[in-house]
């Protein structure tokens, strides 16, 4: 086995400090790096360490293969203290194609370290990045430290016997990185091992392939004569409060809050809402809540929803509706109806990329002025941003005490 080489400007530690690291996986929409990135977030969590994750997807639906347009990245700041932020600059960037790199170099710091698929810097990958000639060899790379790894074939090698072709053989690459990477923070392999194992339950032998590859992976890092400077890393525990945790989303958080605040009210909880993109989800998890008292109604259309809304609230329920971008500019002639009428009511407005239906992960703020000041003159109503996903639940909670309060709508 060739010994990998690191290039170093100081000849240091890849990272600067071991309370926290910052790690970017990066590659083709199709190299499955928002999956690595999630349980690589996993074992963070199992591992005690507070984090913060961003995960990057290409604006375009389906970007040719290999170019800079679709590079999906995954970004993860974790550590033994607490964490507010994902992070600016990577200490480690995985990178599966030199579009993944072309990309995302900009934001490793200086002496951090690149790990690379040299399997996939072909010279046809290299033009379609646009790359003039291989950064590998023109000594741009200089500044930072680089392990070239040939992922492709070690990947191949690893499941070959699985009879999985060559196609399918690939997609467990990101597997392999992954073990790496679990590798180099000392992470336990069980938990995802176990995850594989259920998500491919029914293609036992694609759940094989890929435990191979993560096991493949660690083991690298095990056998392979790394030098010394590259060493692996020992994060302790952060010093987070006792108590139990649990995982959720904004949108959880924010239907768990709403039901909490009508049980705090002592009213009826009623939502109406018209399925919309990412709205849609807040209905989903409040249908399964009817042992709470909560009633839903699936609207024909946008109106209906905020209409039957304004019923519920004269009737003496917490009522609510939800939308996103088109959707709350239709409601918006209701939600004035609510303003004169002087009645209580929770608008959820769940954000886009971009306005309308356009421009997804390209973010700018037209959702959030529209909520401000998108409605007939002499309409004002309270406007509540949550800062976080835990945030959403106290948010709801106050919404809907200060539509009780002060009998308004609240978006």
């Amino acid at each position: 086995m060739a010994r990998p080489e690191l290039r170093s400007d100081d000849g240091g530690s890849f990272l600067e400090s071991r309370d926290y690291a910052r790690v970017r996986f990066a590659g083709d929409s199709g190299d499955g790096m928002q999956l690595t990135g999630t349980q690589f977030a996993a074992s963070t969590a199992l591992a005690q360490n507070d984090f913060a994750t961003l995960p990057d997807y290409p604006a375009e639906i389906r970007a040719p293969v290999g170019t800079v347009y679709g590079v999906s990245s995954y970004s993860i700041n974790f550590g033994s203290t607490e964490i507010f932020t994902s992070g600016d600059r990577a200490d480690l960037l995985v990178v599966m194609n030199p579009a993944g790199l072309k990309t995302q170099i900009d934001d490793l710091r200086t002496g951090g370290l690149i790990i690379f698929d040299e399997g996939a810097f072909t010279d046809r990958n290299l033009t379609k990045a646009g790359y003039g000639s291989s950064p590998v060899d023109d000594g741009s790379l200089a500044p930072y430290q680089t392990l070239p790894i040939n992922m492709t074939q070690l990947t191949l090698q690893a499941v070959e016997g699985y009879g999985l072709g060559r196609k399918n053989s690939l997609r467990c690459k990101n597997m392999w990185a992954l073990g790496l990477v679990l590798w180099i923070f000392k992470r336990d392999r069980t938990s995802i091992t176990d995850w594989l194992k259920k998500k491919f339950a029914a293609v036992p032998e694609l759940a094989a392939a890929n435990v191979a590859a993560l096991n493949a992976g660690h083991a690298y890092g095990e056998t392979a004569e790394i030098p010394e400077y590259f060493s692996t890393i020992s994060m302790p525990p952060a010093a987070l409060a006792p108590g139990e945790y649990r995982t959720a989303t904004g949108i959880e958080s924010l239907g768990l809050g709403l039901i909490a605040a009508a049980k705090l009210a002592d009213l009826p909880l009623y939502f109406a809402s018209y399925p919309i993109t990412p709205a849609s989800p807040l209905l989903h998890l409040l249908s399964r809540h009817k042992d709470q008292g909560v009633v839903t109604f699936h609207a024909e259309d946008e109106i209906a929803a905020v209409c039957s809304a304004i019923g519920a609230s004269f009737s003496g329920c917490l009522a609510v509706t939800s939308s996103s971008g088109p959707g709350i500019a239709l409601k918006t002639e209701a939600i004035g109806l609510a303003v004169a009428a002087e009645l209580p009511l929770v608008v959820v407005n769940v954000q886009r990329g971009g306005p309308s239906t356009g421009l997804p992960t390209k973010t700018e703020q037209s959702d959030l002025l529209q909520a401000v000041y998108g409605r007939n003159g002499d309409t004002p109503l309270p406007v509540i941003a949550a800062s976080n996903a835990q945030d959403c639940f106290e948010c709801a909670i106050e919404a809907a005490r200060l539509a009780i309060k002060y009998m308004t709508p609240v978006m």
